[in-house]
């Protein structure tokens, strides 16, 4: 699709060799460029590479779109110099012109129109918006009629998402009256030691009956016993395979499992156990439970839950993998239903990788519980 622009073999080779450094210096910025790294070094790698993949993919994209509309008007152009008898020249007006010409303008537009989509793309992941969903739970006592759960997923805080973006992330949810605020996983990307002080905002959170946390696969990344143990000490209850009641005897039961790759993470007494979490619970209450993953909720239907929230999707983040992922998770996002059994996937806060959504706009889920009383 692209034709080389060096002539010499050694200056291809060259060429090469930099394409790989780069793509090495991409896969680096996609692991949070390690803070070990001096800054303003740490600063390029972690925002340069996975940016520079997110180029490149719509890049490649885009040329593979143009190049059969290439190919099909360079193949016009020869048969009509064929016909004419044409010779090359700098005239546009000759076919071995034109057809430099094509190619030149589909680099030029494919250029362009990558650049547009990833910056486009940068700006709509910083806009956070509140999506509001309501959602019918039959068993639902009518006293808690209205009651309001801020949903947070995927927050990712990283080296290029600190404590100012999540600060406005609370300021919004103080803002919506909630009963409750569930952190559904992947809160960060890094260890305490580089992500606590971020993590603090949390703190500052404004609900009834607290925040909530269960782990993701990327706390798994992250260390995830240092996060079990501190996230307590600034206010966020963890539910690691149980369960508390919320509004008393006429409410119902908060449920809160680990992901389902903590079994392998190596985590002495970690792994997803839902039976577990509702072991023992009065039936006849309603169950919201927070598991991170959709993929937990076939299991979540077959034990009876009403309501499971969910994230890990992002929506798919960068289209199309929009496409791609009910290739691994029964919900892309959004609401669902399987017979009594319902479910709410977030697109999530923050990104990973690449700081970048198209497609896919981030949210903070305000879910509000209605009775059918």
């Amino acid at each position: 699709m692209v034709a080389t622009p060096f002539r010499s073999r050694r200056a291809r080779w060259i060429g090469a060799l930099v394409l790989v450094a780069i793509v090495a210096f991409a896969m680096f910025g996609l692991r949070g460029a390690p803070s070990a790294l001096p800054s303003p070094l740490d600063t390029i790698v972690s925002w340069g590479g996975p940016l520079w993949i997110a180029l490149m993919f719509y890049l490649f994209l885009i040329l593979l779109v143009l190049e059969p509309v290439r190919w099909i008007a360079r193949t016009l152009i020869a048969r009509r110099a064929a016909a004419t008898d044409d010779t090359p020249s700098a005239d546009l007006s000759t076919p071995f012109a034109r057809r430099a010409f094509i190619g030149r303008a589909a680099a030029l537009t494919a250029g362009v129109t990558a650049l547009g989509t990833v910056g486009y793309g940068i700006g709509e992941a910083r806009h956070v918006r509140v999506k509001r969903i309501a959602i019918t739970l039959p068993r639902l006592d009518p006293a808690m009629n209205g009651y309001k759960i801020a949903l947070l997923t995927d927050i990712h805080l990283s080296a290029t998402l600190h404590r100012p973006f999540l600060d406005k992330v609370v300021r919004t949810v103080n803002t919506l009256d909630v009963g409750a605020v569930a952190v559904v996983g992947d809160l960060v990307d890094g260890t305490v030691d580089e992500l606590g002080d971020d993590a603090k905002a949390l703190t500052n959170l404004r609900s009834t009956h607290g925040t909530f946390f269960v782990t993701g696969n990327h706390e798994y990344y992250s260390g995830a016993e240092e996060w079990v143990e501190f996230l307590p000490t600034i206010g966020v209850d963890v539910l690691r395979n149980r369960r508390l009641e919320i509004g008393g005897t006429n409410g119902f039961d908060l449920a809160g499992v680990d992901d389902v790759t903590a079994a392998g993470s190596g985590v002495p007494g970690h792994g997803a156990n839902l039976a577990e979490a509702l072991d023992g619970r009065d039936r006849d209450r309603p169950v919201v439970l927070l598991a991170h993953q959709p993929v937990q909720w076939p299991e979540a239907v077959d034990r009876g839950v009403d309501l499971q929230l969910s994230g890990h999707t992002h929506g798919g983040q960068l289209w199309p993998f929009t496409l791609a992922v009910p290739l691994q998770q029964p919900v892309v996002a959004g609401h669902a239903t399987d017979g009594d059994s319902q479910i709410y996937v977030s697109r999530g806060v923050g990104y990973w990788g690449p700081p970048v959504r198209v497609g896919a706009p981030p949210e903070i889920s305000l879910i509000e519980l209605r009775s059918a009383l």
